[in-house]
C-alpha cells in the first residue's frame, strides 16, 4: 500500500549505505509499534465511519454523489487522479470499497476507480528518481527503474480494462468466490463481523454524535469527509511510521532476495509491502541501488510485480470494517483488487511473451529522459493530470 509515504519520504533512502531506525532504542521502538497499532485501529474506525456516514445520507442521496463515476472512463481517471492527488491508492481503494459496501456506489462503478487507482500509484516511485536528476547516468539508471511500476500497470490497464467493460471477468469472479465463501467457514461475514464493530463504535459514536447536529444532509457528509481525511491520515503516518520500523530491515530482506530467483524476489516484494503498508516504500528503497549500477532494473521488475500484490491485503482486510446490508459486495469489491494485481501478474510476467514489455519501454524511456529531461515532466503533467482531468470534466458533464 503505497502509497502512503510521499516521494520525499522515500528519497530519503538515496544513499545505498546507512539503516534508517538503527539507532532506534528499545523503548523506542516499542513506542512505535504501539504506534502502529494505534494507526491501524484508526483506518478501520475511519472505514467504520464513512460506512455510517453513507447510511445516515439515505440510498439516493449517497447514489447521486457517485453518478458521476457510473461511466467507467470517467470512474477509471477518477481513480488514477485521486491517487496521484493524494498519494495513496490505498485511500482511494478503502474509500470506494467503503462506498460500494454501504450501497453508495456499485461493484460496476467500483472496479474502474480500483483499476486507475492502481496506475495512479505509480507516480510517486518516478518522483523519486527525479533526485537523481544531477547525474545524467544515475538518472537514466534510477529512472529505469522506477518507471517499470508506471508501464507494467500501464500494460495490466490495456489489457483487463477492455476486457472488464465487455465481459466483467473481475467482477462476476470476485462475487463468485465471495459468495461460495460465505457459510463455509473460510471467510466470516463482514456485517457479523461483531469483534471490528465493537472495537469501532466507540469512536464511529463520538463523531457521528458531533455531526449528527448538522441539518440535512449536511451531517452525513461531513461525516464522509471526516472518514475520508482519517483514512488518509491513518495510511500516510502508518507508512511514515513503518518506514522508521521497518525500512532497514525491509532493504535487507529485498536485497537478499533480489538476484537470486525473480519468484522469491517477487515474494519478498509483497510480503515487504504488506509489513510496510506501502508498496512505495518497497519499491523506493531499492532505486538507489539502481541510481548506483549496484542493481539493475531487470533485477527490481519482480519485486515490484510483487509489491503490486502486496499493497491489496489492507484493502481486504478494511473491508471487514464495513457493515450494513452490502457489507459483503464491499468485500467482493476488495477481491477485485485481488484479482486483478493475480491475473495481472499471470498475464504480463509468468507468461512469457509480455515479460519484456515493461523493461523495454522503461529503459527506452529512460534513455530518451536522461537526454531530455522535459519529457519527464510532459509525460507525468500529460498522463497523471491532463488527460485524467480532461476525461472527468468532458465525458462526466456530457
Amino acid at each position: 500500500m503505497e502509497d502512503a509515504a510521499t516521494e520525499h519520504d522515500a528519497g530519503d533512502v538515496r544513499a545505498p549505505s546507512g539503516r534508517e531506525g538503527a539507532g532506534l532504542g528499545s523503548w523506542t521502538r516499542v513506542l512505535g509499534w504501539c504506534g502502529v497499532a494505534g494507526l491501524i485501529y484508526l483506518l478501520i474506525c475511519a472505514v467504520s465511519i464513512i460506512s455510517r456516514g453513507f447510511a445516515g445520507l439515505g440510498g439516493d442521496a449517497a447514489h447521486s454523489m457517485f453518478a458521476f463515476a457510473a461511466n467507467p472512463w470517467v470512474g477509471l481517471f477518477v481513480g488514477v487522479l485521486g491517487t496521484v492527488l493524494i498519494q495513496s491508492s490505498t485511500t482511494t481503494t478503502a474509500i470506494a470499497v467503503t462506498a460500494v459496501g454501504s450501497g453508495a456506489l456499485a461493484i460496476q462503478g467500483t472496479v474502474p476507480i480500483i483499476l486507475g487507482a492502481n496506475v495512479g500509484t505509480t507516480v510517486t516511485t518516478t518522483l523519486v528518481a527525479l533526485t537523481f536528476i544531477g547525474n545524467r547516468e544515475e538518472f537514466r539508471r534510477a529512472l529505469a527503474a522506477s518507471s517499470i511500476h508506471d508501464f507494467y500497470n500501464w500494460l495490466a490497464l490495456l489489457i483487463f480494462f477492455p476486457i472488464e467493460l465487455i465481459w466483467h471477468p473481475l467482477e462476476r469472479l470476485s462475487g463468485a468466490i465471495t459468495y461460495e465463501l460465505y457459510g463455509t467457514g473460510w471467510l466470516p461475514d463482514p456485517s457479523r463481523f461483531n469483534l471490528i464493530r465493537a472495537m469501532t463504535t466507540p469512536v464511529v459514536d463520538v463523531v457521528t454524535g458531533a455531526t449528527s447536529h448538522l441539518p440535512g444532509a449536511v451531517g452525513p457528509v461531513f461525516t464522509i469527509v471526516i472518514g475520508a481525511a482519517l483514512i488518509f491520515v491513518a495510511v500516510r503516518y502508518l507508512g511514515k511510521l513503518l518506514k522508521l520500523l521497518m525500512v532497514g530491515r525491509a532493504r535487507d530482506i529485498l536485497i537478499r532476495a533480489v538476484g537470486r530467483n525473480p519468484y522469491l524476489a517477487m515474494g519478498s516484494g509483497m510480503a515487504v509491502t504488506v509489513v510496510t503498508q506501502s508498496s512505495t516504500i518497497t519499491t523506493s528503497v531499492l532505486v538507489p541501488f539502481a541510481g548506483a549500477g549496484i542493481l539493475t532494473p531487470a533485477q527490481i521488475y519482480p519485486v515490484t510485480v510483487g509489491a503490486n500484490l502486496g499493497t491489496t491485503f489492507t484493502v481486504v482486510f478494511a473491508a471487514f470494517a464495513v457493515v450494513g446490508q452490502d457489507a459483503r459486495i464491499g468485500l467482493q469489491a476488495a477481491f477485485v483488487h485481488l484479482l486483478y494485481n493475480v491475473f495481472a501478474i499471470v498475464a504480463i510476467y509468468v507468461i512469457p511473451i509480455l515479460r519484456p514489455v515493461p523493461l523495454f519501454l522503461a529503459q527506452t524511456f529512460a534513455r530518451i529522459a536522461s537526454r531530455h529531461k522535459w519529457v519527464v515532466a510532459v509525460y507525468l503533467g500529460t498522463v497523471f493530470v491532463a488527460v485524467p482531468l480532461a476525461v472527468i470534466v468532458f465525458v462526466g458533464v456530457l
